[in-house]
């Protein structure tokens, strides 16, 4: 199957629009794996990690070879059978095509882009992701899940997006599903403050699910990423629903649950995070609420940490609050200059002084103290917060 299509122009070059053409080879099998198995296939894994991913895609389509310790029999022969089903190079070349008319990206395991934090998933890691958007976002660090029910209440979306904007001030990159209720107030609250979000999705990167967030999943795309490990076309389904958490609660440093029903989908992500040891959040709402069921029971069973503000999410993974941040800050006047600077956009001296109140000359002299602290840095177009940037003691 991937001699044939190494050799066609049109998908050569299709594919060297998504990525170098480095490694073509490798990427046209991992694309094959895409088709051929469903997300989190742990037998498909676990002979890839054997085998790598083209003996691998041999040993699927054509037979094996010899005895692979790591992979039994039965579970082999069970998988070839579901893998030769979709045996079909034209749906490697029709995903190929779809992905490049809809300007997706292709990312794999060891590209600069990768999210190493994904193969802490082991068998069940994916084999690549479909990018549309920036897929530097995926690299970028800290990441955050904020996620909860679709049928939030409004106590609910006000969290969610007083959270998600905050921690996106601060630099961090929003992680979330997508949908309705929770995950897209909180994509919509790192959208307004020029702050970089992710959607990961069940389905392809070209459909646009739920169609209701078709506008604000193009918004992503133009500022952040939407990212999927299926191929364009792919179906949103309940067993992919399921799988994709997987890797929301992977690439994120911590998850947060902001209202989720007793039965919710968020629980499934947020136990992929507990088994993976990452940090997780639940915010806690009235007891006689059943959209904060789920929540309460992941303080009780799961040993979530109890989170009620922004700074209290950032202690999940040992980030500064902004009250910690500026307690050692040594002149207020620091302080205004930097709540002044807000997002990822670079702002000029005289935006940063209307903004702080200051004259400029004494916004600018702030900004030198503050850029030698490593706080803030000097870009192209104007003033930045650093990222990760040191702090006063």
């Amino acid at each position: 199957m991937i001699d044939s299509l190494g050799d066609d122009p049109d998908v050569c070059s299709a594919l060297d629009e998504m990525r170098p053409h480095e490694h073509r080879g490798e990427a046209l099998a991992r694309i094959a794996w895409s088709v051929l198995a469903e997300p989190g296939d742990g037998v498909a894994g676990a002979l890839i990690a054997e085998l790598g991913v083209r003996e691998a895609l041999d040993v699927a389509l054509v037979g094996p070879s010899r005895v692979h310790s790591g992979v039994g029999g039965q579970a082999l022969a069970e998988g070839r059978a579901r893998w030769k089903a979709r045996g079909d190079s034209r749906a490697v070349v029709d995903a190929i095509r779809s992905a490049r008319d809809v300007g997706a990206r292709l990312v794999l395991p060891g590209d600069a882009n990768w999210p190493v934090a994904l193969d802490d998933l082991g068998a069940h890691a994916p084999t690549l992701l479909w990018v549309r958007g920036d897929p530097r976002s995926l690299s970028v660090d800290p990441r955050v899940a904020i996620i909860g029910a679709r049928a939030a209440s409004g106590y609910g979306e006000m969290l969610a997006a007083e959270f998600a904007g905050d921690l996106a001030t601060a630099g961090a990159v929003i992680v979330s599903g997508g949908a309705y209720g929770i995950d897209g107030a909180a994509h919509r609250a790192a959208l307004g403050v020029d702050g970089r979000t992710v959607a990961f999705l069940a389905g392809g990167v070209d459909r646009a699910y739920p169609q209701g967030h078709r506008d604000l999943l193009r918004r992503i795309v133009d500022t952040g990423a939407v990212v999927s490990e299926v191929p364009c076309g792919t179906a949103p389904t309940k067993w992919r629903f399921l799988a994709r958490n997987r890797l929301i609660a992977a690439v994120s440093q911590a998850t947060v649950v902001v209202e989720a029903g007793w039965r919710s989908g968020s629980l499934n992500t947020a136990g992929h995070a507990a088994a993976l040891g990452r940090p997780l959040g639940a915010v806690p709402g009235p007891v006689t609420s059943a959209a904060s069921a789920g929540c309460h029971r992941l303080l009780r069973e799961y040993d979530a940490r109890c989170v009620t503000t922004a700074a209290e999410i950032r202690e999940l993974w040992g980030g500064a609050s902004h009250a910690q941040e500026h307690a050692v800050l040594s002149d207020p006047d620091q302080v205004r200059v930097l709540d002044a600077i807000a997002g990822r956009s670079a702002l000029s001296i005289l935006e940063i002084s209307r903004r702080s109140g200051l004259a400029p000359e004494k916004a600018s002299a702030m900004l030198g103290v503050l850029e030698l602290d490593g706080v803030v840095r000097r870009v192209e177009g104007g003033w930045q917060k650093a990222r990760g940037g040191g702090r006063r003691g």
